[in-house]
């Protein structure tokens, strides 16, 4: 408890732990915004008939974003898949091991080509999303979708892309020294 108590007294500790805190509100926010074009009640209903199953595991890991089929769906997964990718990558091709060799300037390439990546992955995830919801309904046969089509797929698409992107700008803000 004293070690709490004073990193209150460190001014740089007390603003990170306050931004911190604000990003985390903000993220709360954003997972309470839906997605349009999606039938809320409908969907609801259908996470709790299935509390107990992969799909409310889903949910639980992405802090009720799955369930509330929020602009924030998909939540950092895209980035640590495009991380993974873009480190596996380094070792195959080797324009990509002499930029990871090259220091900081190389590592912010790197970065760079990550942040692609997520963007890439994200439009994927999110048009088969919207094209598997397009043929769900609820436990009652209420349709997720209320008007299914290309329109929606865009919406959708564009709704989590930017989502995904709001998401790694924060986690880069909170990493900034």
């Amino acid at each position: 408890m004293s070690g709490l108590a004073s990193a209150a007294n460190i001014p740089e500790l007390r603003r990170r732990i306050i931004f911190t805190l604000l990003m985390l509100f903000v993220y709360r926010m954003g997972v309470q915004i839906p997605t349009p074009g999606i039938n809320g009640e409908a969907l609801a209903a259908f996470f709790q008939q299935n509390a107990g199953t992969l799909f409310g595991m889903f949910n639980m890991f992405s802090g009720g974003a799955l369930q509330n089929f929020s602009i924030f769906t998909l939540g950092i997964m895209p980035y640590i898949s495009a991380s993974i990718i873009i480190q596996l990558l380094t070792v195959v091709i080797p324009q990509l091991e002499m930029l990871k060799k090259e220091g900081e300037a190389g590592q912010r390439k790197i970065t760079q080509y990550t942040r692609y990546g997520t963007v890439a992955l994200s439009i994927i995830q999110g048009f088969f999303i919207a094209s598997g919801l397009e043929g769900m309904a609820g436990p009652d046969g209420t349709a997720f979708v209320m008007i299914p089509g290309m329109q929606f797929k865009l919406m959708t698409v564009l709704t989590l892309t930017s989502g995904t992107a709001f998401i790694m700008w924060l986690g880069e803000q909170m990493t900034v020294p």
